[in-house]
């Protein structure tokens, strides 16, 4: 299945620039309140301007441009500038501090850098090495008049032309960007995604939900994550939609948000239910515009009855990872939905269930989650410059190993359990994590919980809890396990738990377990 054929990135801002030219593409507002706005035509001028600007700056096809940017207009701007001249963007998490930056930049021989004024510091150390790779750093959104020996990129934006001043030969198969694993487990790992890629994504999340060019998308994820990329923007602009970009997101004003922007489509995760839940009602909480709303990771079934009931909106459930780009297994358009199933493979893909010989298991048999597309087309080309991390995961003939734990029933509905990396091996017995913590949160009185296994010299792994209590209650250690023992089979009650105030998270709330023990 290929609907995109030959076409870049750089034809479709052209063909979007020409059919689209008044409609507003970009909405942005950032945390103070203001607001911009781009029309389609004028955010083409940009992503152009911008074009001409690194050309200018000597980055040639095929470089590595780093860019640390808060969610901006900026981000779309190099983005999208950086593909029509051939090169590549590499989108770094803003909660990275120097040596997770710096492994990202050493591993892909970054050339410029894009940033924030308050990280300049972490490259001006960086450019001082010996062996760095770094010939400029520009600052966005600063009013310093000093800012070291870095550049204004706003300033040398606006000098730039509006028509692209050079026409680089570039293909869809090209790769236009690495983005980065959030590395949960290990070290990040840098995802290749190319031209193609992009556009399928669009094509995909845009048919997924039935988008049309009078739709409204409203996001508060982080720009460089793949929910922001192809699960929002890619779409929107596939068909001509407005785009509106929240800088960040804040419990107290997002649902005031989806309303006042009259929001079609949104998406969200565990954190975002949960905090929302916890604002204050409102009158006009329920007149809004969403058709729909989508769903990534995983909440109790009570925890989504109330929060839709509440909110008068329905959550559209799908599974996915950044190689897979999309969510690729989902519910179709215009059917019912099959909570708690993650649904069944979407357009131009398949998925099966395999035993740890990669046999194919009978339906209800939970074991490893295989997806397949096209390399390069409808999932991730590979690892950058790591052969042997991809043929570990991918195999010729674009089935793709993720690392997940699920079964197929029957009539091909699809079930997450859990990551292989939670499952816990006790006594011979395998327990997902994921399972203990929906108990432990359906407490009325724990706001979240995180599950791991320990070593056990006797029965290999032990059960840890550490839960989050809500404001203002608390249990003891002996209730959270009384509690366990009423609502689980004695060998998942936890051995050991464990009071937080918070978890180490990622930038879209996962939790980093590698850092709880």
């Amino acid at each position: 299945m290929d609907i995109v054929g030959s076409k870049t990135l750089r034809c479709m801002w052209e063909e979007r620039a020409r059919k689209f030219s008044n409609n507003t593409a970009l909405v942005y507002e950032d945390a103070a309140g203001d607001v911009q706005e781009f029309t389609y035509c004028q955010l083409n001028d940009e992503i152009n301007r911008t074009a001409n600007l690194f050309l200018n700056l000597g980055i040639n096809k095929g470089d590595k441009v780093a860019v640390q940017l808060y969610n901006s207009p900026q981000f779309i701007f190099c983005w999208f500038g950086l593909a029509k001249i051939g090169a590549v963007i590499v989108p770094i998490n803003n909660q990275y501090l120097f040596s997770e930056s710096q492994f990202i930049i050493n591993k892909c021989d970054v050339k410029a850098v894009v940033i924030e004024e308050e990280f300049l510091a972490i490259y001006s150390k960086m450019k001082q090495q010996v062996g760095n790779s770094i010939n400029n750093i520009l600052v966005t959104r600063t009013t310093s008049v000093d800012i070291s020996d870095s550049m204004n990129f706003d300033i040398l934006v606006s000098q730039q032309k509006t028509e692209l001043v050079k026409q680089v030969t570039i293909s869809s198969d090209d790769v236009a960007e690495i983005l980065f694993t959030s590395g949960t487990t290990s070290r990040p790992k840098g995802v290749e995604i190319t031209h193609c890629n992009l556009q399928f994504a669009g094509y995909y999340t845009a048919w997924q939900t039935c988008l049309r060019s009078d739709d409204t998308y409203l996001t508060m994820m982080p720009s460089f994550h793949i929910d922001f990329q192809c699960n929002a923007a890619m779409a929107a602009f596939t068909v001509g939609a407005k785009l509106v970009m929240l800088e960040k997101y804040s419990a107290r004003k997002f649902w005031q948000q989806i309303c006042d922007y009259k929001a079609t489509l949104t998406h969200s995760m565990p954190m975002i239910v949960r905090t929302l839940m916890l604002q204050p009602k409102a009158a006009n909480e329920q007149d809004h515009c969403l058709r729909d709303m989508l769903f990534f990771l995983h909440i109790s079934d009570q925890e989504k009855l109330d929060f839709e009931t509440r909110f008068k909106v329905q959550l559209f459930n799908s599974y996915g990872m950044t190689e897979t780009l999309v969510g690729l297994i989902g519910d179709s358009p215009a059917e019912e939905r099959h909570w708690p199933s993650i649904g069944r493979p979407g357009l131009g893909y398949e998925a099966k269930i395999a035993d740890e010989n990669g046999q194919e298991l009978a339906a209800n048999a939970i074991g490893d989650l295989w997806v397949k597309g096209v390399p390069g087309r409808t999932i991730m080309k590979g690892y950058y410059q790591d052969q042997k991390s991809t043929e570990e995961v991918l195999s010729t003939d674009g089935w793709l190993y993720t690392g997940d734990k699920a079964y197929v029933d029957e009539s091909g509905l699809f079930y997450f359990v859990d990551r292989k990396t939670n499952m816990i091996k006790r006594s011979g017995e395998n327990i997902s994590s994921s399972e203990i913590e929906k108990v432990l949160m359906s407490h009325p009185f724990i706001l979240d919980a995180a599950v791991i296994g320990v070593p056990d010299l006797i029965r290999d792994e032990a059960v840890k809890a550490f839960v989050i209590f809500n404001e203002g209650v608390s249990l003891s250690i002996e209730q959270i396990l009384q509690f366990c023992s009423e609502n689980m089979a004695k060998f998942k009650v936890p051995s050991f738990v464990e009071i937080k105030k918070s978890f180490p998270r990622t930038c879209t709330c996962k939790v980093q377990k590698k850092l709880l023990m």
